[in-house]
C-alpha cells in the first residue's frame, strides 16, 4: 500500500523516509520538534517564520528547506499562517530532490508523460524516476495513481513510490498544494522525471509495494 499517514510504523518497511509530521502554527505560537530519525528535512508549505537549528537560527519562508543530522528543529517567531512538513528517516546523501508542487484540473490537458488507459483532466504527467519519490499532501485532495493502482488522497497522506515505479496525478477535485521528496538516488541516477518513451523501459524494483 504505498499511501500513508503521519505516525511511526505507518510507513512501508521499504521506505527511507520513515516518518513524517505535518504541523500548522498562528501568529505568536511556538513548536519545538521531538527528534524522530536519524536524519531530518523540514520544509515550509506555507507561511513564515524563524527556525533554530544546530546553534543557528534561519528565518524561513514559503518553499524553504532545512536538514537536519543531530540535535532538533525549534519554530518561534511565526509572523503568519504558517505549515510545516517534517520528514524523518535514514537516507543517503546523493539526493533526487525536493521542493512544493501544485496540480490544478485542466481543461484541455496536454503532457509529454508515458501514455495512460485512464482519464485525465490534469497537465501532471505519468512518469518514473532513479529513486523512491514521496508526496505529501497539505492542502487539496485528488486521484493519483502509483503502480499502476488508483488512490483519493487529500491533506495529510503520503504517496510513495519505489524507484522505477510509474506515478501520476490525473485528477484534482480541490487544487494541490504538496511536497516531493527523491531519496537516494540509484541506478544510473538520472534526475528528474523519466518517460519509457525517451530515456528507456522502467525498471521497477518490485518489492518495493
Amino acid at each position: 500500500m504505498p499511501v500513508f499517514t503521519s505516525g511511526k510504523g505507518q510507513a512501508p518497511a521499504w521506505c527511507q523516509m520513515q516518518y513524517f509530521d505535518i504541523v500548522e502554527l498562528q501568529p505568536g505560537q511556538e513548536h519545538c520538534y521531538e527528534r524522530s530519525g536519524k536524519k531530518e528535512k523540514l520544509i515550509v508549505g506555507r507561511g513564515k517564520c524563524c527556525v533554530a537549528l544546530g546553534g543557528r537560527e534561519v528565518v524561513a519562508g514559503e518553499k524553504t528547506q532545512l536538514d537536519l543530522v543531530e540535535g532538533c528543529f525549534e519554530v518561534k517567531q511565526v509572523e503568519e499562517g504558517t505549515v510545516l512538513i517534517r520528514m524523518c528517516g535514514d537516507w543517503g546523501d546523493e539526493l533526487g530532490g525536493a521542493g512544493i508542487f501544485a496540480v490544478g484540473p485542466h481543461e484541455n490537458p496536454q503532457d509529454q508523460g508515458d501514455q495512460v488507459e485512464y482519464p485525465k483532466f490534469t497537465n501532471f504527467d505519468c512518469h518514473y524516476h532513479d529513486c523512491d519519490e514521496y508526496w505529501i499532501l497539505f492542502e487539496g485532495s485528488g486521484l493519483a495513481y502509483s503502480e499502476g493502482k488508483p488512490y483519493l488522497v487529500g491533506p495529510g497522506d503520503c504517496v510513495a513510490t519505489g524507484m522505477g515505479h510509474h506515478h501520476d496525478l490525473p485528477r484534482v477535485d480541490a487544487p494541490i498544494r504538496a511536497v516531493y521528496f527523491e531519496t537516494t538516488m540509484e541506478g544510473q541516477k538520472r534526475r528528474g522525471h523519466l518517460w519509457d518513451h525517451t530515456h528507456g523501459q522502467a525498471l521497477p524494483r518490485l518489492e518495493r509495494v
